[in-house]
């Protein structure tokens, strides 16, 4: 269990996307933070990274990895697809 509220965990989470983004701008993509959902971390992957095969890697041992170390190791990020943002309830 986080012991963190997600409006908590807000500040947090933005300055760890803001230290990754420029490794995946580097590489033509981007990264926005959707929301935070009971300590569950919705970001999406753009640019690039959009149907690229190392996305799934970037998202777990790049940015939850990070979260993990930096905020609380029980995070879990999950990359929410181009179109499937109205959808998140279903994710995870």
């Amino acid at each position: 269990m986080i012991p963190f509220s997600d409006e908590e965990l807000q500040p947090a989470v933005a300055n760890v996307i803001e230290k990754v983004r420029p490794s995946i701008v580097h590489d033509g993509g981007d990264i926005k933070l959707l929301e935070i959902r009971n300590g569950v971390v919705y970001v999406q992957l753009q640019g690039a990274c959009v149907g690229c095969a190392s996305s799934g890697t970037t998202i777990k041992y790049g940015v939850e990895r990070q979260m993990q170390m930096l905020i609380h190791p029980e995070i879990t990020v999950i990359n929410v697809p181009i179109g499937m943002e109205d959808k998140i309830d279903q994710m995870r």
